[in-house]
């Protein structure tokens, strides 16, 4: 059953699949800042992840509701966890950036992409390698360049984007510990509904309740729901699971692209000489990403605790099957 469960969170991609699929979702997750402002100043920020993750999930649970049937203990609160750092997450940079400049608030929460390799290093006692750590730098400069548009300033707003940074970071090293032993979709739509619970305790507990009030408010709601967060949020665990942590942070980063193309193409916004240089670093710190893990091992950035459950479960499944050839021959003779 072990076994089994190892093998649950794997789907048949390739990495390069993997890859393509982590580039759409930060393609859909950098139309995210487009869409809030359309207006969304009526709900507060724990309300707004009530919504947007309420409605993904009902989304979600109906499309795979057949799938809903293979849920386990296991794949329940593990997407607890990682629905309570996504609902975190939100809510830290929310609160952020009503006192904090946006491209402050956009390069600190940035920040992953350096904060991931230094929880995976932590945790799984290796350095990363010298091409990545490279891509890391590169991506750094290129964020820079793309979201500070004058002199950062770092007060209590700041603070809190860069917190949400760090609890982001270690949403996406978390899921990709756990997208290797469970059911990666289940895992996904688990942590859509838990942050839509704990966005709705602590909306309840700290804000108080609001909807939408135009049309205009509810298409953005709509959005974030159903591209941001039921394909994002839902495929995440999926495509990381073919994937490592660090990788999928740096590819992560074309998010602030998507961001910017899509402000110039919908809201007329041009972007300062810097910005373009800033995008081109980014997508170079993708390809020595690409470059540098060639065909990198499943385990590479696993606790040694995990890779060994999962060596172990492989054995016990094979020596398994083995007993039970065996049975079967000599009921045969």
């Amino acid at each position: 059953m072990q076994g089994t469960q190892v093998e649950a969170g794997k789907v048949g991609w390739s990495q390069r699949q993997a890859d393509l699929m982590i580039a759409l979702i930060a393609i859909a997750w950098g139309s995210s800042y487009l869409m809030m402002q359309v207006g969304l100043s009526s709900i507060p920020p724990f309300g707004m992840v009530a919504l947007r993750f309420g409605i993904a999930f009902v989304a979600v649970a109906l499309i795979f509701r057949k799938r809903l049937r293979d849920l386990t203990r296991d794949i329940v609160w593990r997407g607890a966890v990682l629905g309570f750092l996504l609902c975190v997450f939100f809510g830290l940079l929310m609160y952020g950036l009503k006192t904090t400049p946006a491209s402050t608030a956009g390069f600190l929460t940035s920040a992953k992409v350096v904060i991931v390799p230094v929880i995976v290093s932590v945790w799984t006692r290796r350095a990363p390698s010298r091409a990545t750590l490279l891509g890391i730098v590169v991506c750094t400069v290129g964020l820079a360049l793309l979201t500070l548009n004058g002199p950062m300033s770092m007060g209590a707003g700041a603070a809190l984007c860069l917190a949400g940074s760090a609890v982001y970071a270690l949403q996406i090293v978390m899921t990709d510990a756990f997208s290797r032993r469970e059911d990666a979709l289940l895992l996904g739509i688990c942590q859509l509904g838990f942050a839509a619970v704990f966005g709705a305790a602590f909306n309840l507990a700290f804000e108080g309740p609001a909807l939408p009030q135009s049309p205009a408010e509810w298409g953005a709601v709509l959005g974030l729901a159903l591209v941001c967060s039921a394909f994002g949020f839902a495929m995440q665990p999926v495509a990381q699971s073919r994937t490592t942590a660090t990788h999928a942070s740096l590819l992560f980063s074309l998010e602030s692209v998507s961001s910017a193309v899509l402000s110039f193409v919908f809201l007329g916004e041009v972007m300062a000489p810097q910005c373009y240089l800033g995008c081109l670093l980014i997508l170079a710190s993708v390809l020595l990403a690409s470059l540098a893990d060639g065909k990198p091992e499943e385990a590479a950035e696993q606790p040694k605790g995990v890779a060994a459950y999962s060596a172990a479960s492989h054995a016990g499944l094979g020596r398994g099957l083995s007993a039970t050839r065996a049975r079967a021959k000599r009921m045969l003779d």
